[in-house]
């Protein structure tokens, strides 16, 4: 150092006087250092935790105006509570929603009382029965169209936090799933309000084993996808045309050959590319 100066007790020529705290030394001939490097414990103490996660994307937020999306903004988040409210999955059992602008995401603690199945029935089900009585009750006016029509996509895995918000390869699939041509161009085909991609995680470790309420009939191989290097597929269910009507909250809208159309879609699919 160029220079040294005795912060506290004493003075450094000459030595202190028994007994004076020993003198904290410091450089006052340049610019601050930097704080030193986190310890590598405490990188390690960011754990990734396994959630179940649901995240929803409203259909053509970008063509309405501010106001509009407000609106719709505050429908969603209340028809989303109600959703999941009445599946009996309370905020106990869930993190806040994490808002996305035109969507949410919603990550469900790992409980037994709150399986991954119940996400798909009968939460699904249930928001896509609430946005269709809603939507019935809107009149498009001069204001703008505040009809809610969603992309709706199910996955799990682990999932990190920094205290800034949450990521993680997981997130990444799900976000590329919610946002996939393939789910976007489903929603458009039909008369329903919702549309649910699942990741093939879930697709088989649930929907293939058929648990109540779940047809695994009903959902078509539609999406693919690379993530880090993974290949990711994704299935399509469209919920007004495929959900069993045996509960009075199941939607009632939708175009009952959607689920044919799309399963010749992706059978054509892939014949073109075996040739």
């Amino acid at each position: 150092m160029n220079q040294e100066t005795a912060v506290r007790g004493g003075t450094v020529r000459g030595g202190p006087p028994p007994g004076t705290p020993r003198p904290v030394l410091v450089d006052a001939s340049g610019p601050r250092r930097p704080d030193p490097l986190p310890a590598a414990g405490a990188r390690a103490r960011v754990r990734p935790r396994y959630r179940a996660i649901l995240a929803v994307d409203i259909e053509g937020s970008t063509t309405r105006t501010d106001p509009v999306k407000a609106e719709l903004r505050r429908t969603l988040y209340r028809l989303l509570e109600e959703a999941f409210n009445r599946a009996g999955i309370g905020r106990a059992y869930r993190e806040e929603y994490v808002d996305r602008g035109d969507g949410a995401l919603v990550l469900v603690h790992p409980f037994d009382e709150v399986p991954k199945t119940l996400l798909l029935h009968p939460v699904v089900p249930i928001l896509s029965a609430l946005l269709a009585e809603y939507n019935s009750a809107q009149v498009i006016a001069s204001g703008g169209d505040r009809r809610i029509r969603v992309r709706v996509v199910v996955h799990a895995g682990e999932v990190q936090s920094d205290g800034h918000g949450n990521f993680g390869e997981a997130l990444d699939v799900a976000f590329r799933l919610l946002d996939s041509a393939e789910a976007k161009s489903a929603l458009r085909r039909t008369l329903a309000p919702l549309v649910l991609v699942v990741s093939e995680d879930i697709y088989y470790s649930i929907v293939r084993h058929g648990y109540e309420g779940i047809r695994a009939d009903s959902y078509v191989p539609l999406v693919r996808l690379e993530v880090t290097g993974r290949r990711h597929q994704g299935w399509v269910l469209d919920a007004g045309a495929s959900l069993a009507p045996a509960h009075r909250w199941t939607a009632r809208t939708g175009l009952p050959g959607l689920t044919r159309r799309l399963r010749a879609r992706a059978v054509g699919a892939g014949s073109r590319q075996a040739g």
